[in-house]
C-alpha cells in the first residue's frame, strides 16, 4: 500500500476503506471483509453510530493493531473541551484500541476551539497519532491553524472529480496539511458512473470508472477512502496501484471539475442549520 507522510512524520495508507452509511449490524462484518482483501485503514466517525463494529472487527481480524490505521471523528454535539475529552475516550473504548490513529473534528461548527485543545491534549498523552479536521472550507482552516498550537494534519473535505478541491488543496499545503478526499465517487451523482470521459480512459488500462477515478486523485496525493459493502468491489477498489494515467489523461480528467460542491454548502444558511440542528440531536 502506499503512503503519504503526514506533517509529524506519521505515515498514512493513500488508500483506506470508509464506513459512511455502513450499518452498525453490517459494519463488523464489511470492515472484516475490507481487511481481508488488504485494506489497512479504515475511517469511521462518532456520528456513523458503528465505531463498535469497527473495533470488533479489528480486534478479531488478527492483523497487528500497528499494522492498522484507524481513523475517526469528534461530532458536533461532542464540541468542546470536556465533552470532546470524554468523546475521545468513548471512542477508544468503542474501537477496542489503546490510541487512535487519527481523529479530526467532523464539522467546523459548536466550540470546534474547545475540541481541538481536547485532541492536542490527547495527541500529547497518546492517545492519537495525528489529529486532523474535516469539512473545513479555506477560511475555516486558515482560522483554526493560525490560532492552534498543533497545525491540523489531515483535512477530509468532499473531493472527487467533479469538485476537485484544487484552491483548498493549495492552501492545505501551505499549512502542511493532507488533503482527504469523502465521497471519491460523488455517491454517483452527475452520471458519475457512466461519465464518457471517465469510461474512454478507463477501457484504454482496462480499468473501472471507479478505478480510473481514484488513480486521478491519487496520483494528486489526494487519500481517498472508496466504501462497498460487497467483497468484489472492495477488491476492485483496491487495485489501483498497477497503472498510472498518462499527463493528457489527467489532463482531461481534470477539466471535468466544477469547483462546488453535488452535496451541500457550508456557506448555506439552510446547510448551517441543518448540520447544527444535527449536533443538538446526536
Amino acid at each position: 500500500m502506499e503512503t503519504v507522510k503526514l506533517s509529524n512524520g506519521v505515515e498514512m495508507p493513500i488508500l483506506g476503506y470508509g464506513v459512511y452509511q455502513v450499518s452498525p449490524s453490517e459494519c463488523e462484518r464489511c470492515v472484516s471483509d475490507a481487511i481481508g482483501v488488504g485494506y489497512r485503514m479504515i475511517d469511521t466517525a462518532q456520528a456513523y453510530f458503528n465505531e463498535e463494529g469497527v473495533g470488533n472487527a479489528i480486534k478479531k481480524c488478527g492483523v497487528p493493531r500497528n499494522e492498522l490505521f484507524i481513523v475517526t471523528k469528534v461530532w458536533i454535539s461532542n464540541a468542546g473541551y470536556e465533552k470532546a475529552k470524554a468523546s475521545i475516550d468513548e471512542s477508544l473504548r468503542k474501537l477496542q484500541s489503546d490510541y487512535i490513529d487519527l481523529l479530526l473534528i467532523h464539522q467546523p461548527f459548536n466550540d470546534y476551539y474547545g475540541t481541538y485543545r481536547a485532541m492536542e491534549e490527547a495527541y500529547r498523552a497518546g492517545k492519537l497519532r495525528a489529529i486532523g479536521v474535516s469539512n473545513f472550507y479555506p477560511d475555516r482552516l486558515i482560522d483554526i491553524a493560525e490560532f492552534c498550537d498543533i497545525k491540523p494534519m489531515v483535512n477530509q473535505v468532499e473531493t472527487h472529480v467533479f469538485n476537485q478541491q484544487r484552491q483548498a488543496q493549495a492552501i492545505m499545503k501551505e499549512y502542511g496539511t493532507q488533503i482527504m478526499s469523502w465521497g471519491p465517487f460523488a455517491e454517483g451523482r452527475n452520471n458519475f458512473f457512466t461519465n464518457p470521459t471517465l469510461q474512454a480512459i478507463g477501457d484504454k488500462y482496462g480499468k473501472s470508472v471507479a478505478q480510473t477515478a481514484l488513480r486521478f486523485l491519487i496520483q494528486r496525493g489526494v487519500v481517498v477512502i472508496p466504501k462497498s459493502t460487497h467483497v468484489e468491489r472492495m477488491k476492485q477498489n483496491l487495485d489501483v496501484f498497477d497503472f498510472a494515467l498518462s499527463p493528457d489523461d489527467m489532463e482531461a480528467i481534470a477539466k471535468l471539475d466544477h469547483a462546488e460542491s453535488l452535496f451541500f454548502s457550508h456557506y448555506d444558511p439552510q446547510t448551517v442549520k441543518f448540520l447544527t440542528g444535527l449536533g443538538k440531536s446526536k
